[in-house]
């Protein structure tokens, strides 16, 4: 925290902009956001990857196995590197790694409230099984998206060690995401292929929204005061839909 903060209260300064840059210089409120918004990222890439390394065994072809094997490995060294700053808050690595079953998951059919369970702070989509390799490529490309958008947000968060590792994170997530969406051109070059994309996207496009949150969140202007967000979760789901609506259309998918 830079010495402008020796004017003014600790939420005057963050309400005006300014930046954290170590635990010492939180308030317990803030301590208790800023942990729930690192958890709820390191569960999610967990579960992610844990999830996605069934991808590996249904991949088509060795390209696509690559592609699978470079996601899992990534996704659980991005929540490596959270991890690591939040040890800075006592968090212990070992124990947290072992905390869930990151591979668990719901049946297919059933709906999964999008709420925290208990102490797993995956967000809602990572409690749905895939069900194969087209599967797999549109839940990827799909959250992908919604990743990138979220990441956006993220590497303006006032923690700037938090921010920090978000920007070395971006361009991997992102590439995340390309690969998912050029599994979908090749799948998409066959009319069957098309068909099995059609029918994965109606079951991921709401379950991958709903990620965003509700609409007109009390806890937005909390966490925005805080500067911890900056876009509510409307405009965010907002700019989920018109870049996916725009990458699946130019796969000729929309």
């Amino acid at each position: 925290m830079t010495n402008d903060a020796e004017t003014m209260s600790v939420a005057e300064y963050l309400a005006q902009g300014g930046k954290v840059t170590s635990p010492e210089n939180v308030s317990p409120r803030y301590r208790a956001e800023l942990m729930r918004m690192m958890s709820s990222f390191v569960d999610s890439e967990l579960a992610g990857s844990a999830g996605f390394a069934n991808a590996i065994n249904w991949a088509p072809g060795i390209k696509e196995r690559i592609a699978a094997s470079r996601i899992t490995l990534e996704k659980a060294s991005n929540a490596e590197k959270v991890l690591d700053l939040m040890e800075d808050f006592g968090t212990d690595k070992a124990l947290y790694n072992q905390s869930h079953d990151w591979a668990a998951r719901g049946a297919r059919d059933d709906r999964s409230a999008p709420t925290r369970r208990g102490g797993d702070m995956r967000l809602s989509v990572f409690h749905y099984p895939l069900s194969g390799w087209v599967d797999a490529c549109v839940m990827n490309a799909l959250m992908g998206l919604a990743t990138c958008v979220q990441l956006e947000e993220m590497v303006g968060v006032s923690y700037t060690p938090f921010a920090e590792v978000m920007r070395e994170i971006t361009p991997i997530e992102t590439r995340h995401m390309e690969l998912g969406f050029e599994g979908l051109e090749r799948i998409a070059a066959t009319a069957e292929g098309q068909a099995d994309i059609a029918a994965s996207l109606a079951y991921w496009q709401d379950r991958v929204a709903e990620t965003f949150g509700v609409a007109a969140s009390e806890r937005f202007d909390r966490l925005s005061a805080m500067g911890l967000r900056h876009a509510p979760n409307e405009v965010l789901l907002g700019r989920w839909k018109a870049r996916s609506a725009e990458a699946l259309a130019a796969l000729g998918l929309a």
